[in-house]
């Protein structure tokens, strides 16, 4: 957690620095969907990741030009972890928060009543072992499911639409793919095991934000 209060640190300033005539503060609900990356152990192979869990998370944005924006955004998910192999599957419980600031290119200028965007951004992702780790997990030639702490840089694409609903209230969906290396700490690979790719987590998100 320490590493993500660092990161906004280092972000935040990035939105002081243009003091536009809009600011953002919203907060969203949600849930996200990670792909899966492949796991092999000899002629075993299986599939390795973090199930599909809630999201929520807030923001703080503004509006740099009548098309150009930007915001800093947090989110937390609740994701088991887990290994499959043919009809076997492990699971362990865990989570990850994220934190990353996104340029947003709108369709529509600042004053339109809908707004569509596309945004890209980077930051950084804390992935969170929970509970207690199982003295014994099938699938432990494959993946071995930790309960650690680690955190991986993050790269963010997506869009989304927001539409106002008051002069000062905006009405948000968001769609992102978080995708980050595999946590090799987490998702622990024994002698023997091969596990390749990067982790993309789409996350679909609704929310609500006030404009000043």
């Amino acid at each position: 957690m320490r590493k993500l209060l660092r990161a906004a640190l280092i972000l935040l300033p990035l939105q002081c620095v243009v003091f536009g005539q809009h600011w953002e503060v919203g907060v969203a609900g949600g849930y996200g969907f990670l792909r899966d990356v492949p796991v092999t152990a000899g002629t075993v192979s299986g599939t390795a990741g973090m199930a599909p869990g809630m999201a929520a998370g807030a923001l703080l944005g503004n509006q740099i030009s009548r098309f150009v924006g930007g915001e800093v955004r947090y989110t937390y998910q609740a994701d088991d972890l887990r290994v499959t192999a043919g009809s076997v599957t492990a699971k362990a419980t865990a989570q990850t928060h994220a934190i990353h600031y996104d340029v947003l290119i709108h369709a529509t200028n600042k004053d339109a009543r809908v707004r569509p965007f596309l945004a890209a951004g980077a930051g950084v992702k804390l992935y969170r072992g929970t509970g207690t780790e199982p003295a014994y997990q099938p699938l432990s030639n494959l993946v071995l499911l930790t309960h650690t702490n680690e955190a991986k840089p993050l790269v963010s694409f997506g869009g989304g639409i927001k539409v106002s609903v008051s002069p000062r209230v905006l009405f948000r969906i968001d769609v992102r793919d978080y995708a980050t290396p595999v946590p090799s700490n987490l998702l622990a690979t024994p002698p023997g095991s091969k596990m390749s790719g990067w982790m993309h987590d789409f996350v679909f998100l609704v929310g609500i934000s006030s404009v000043f």
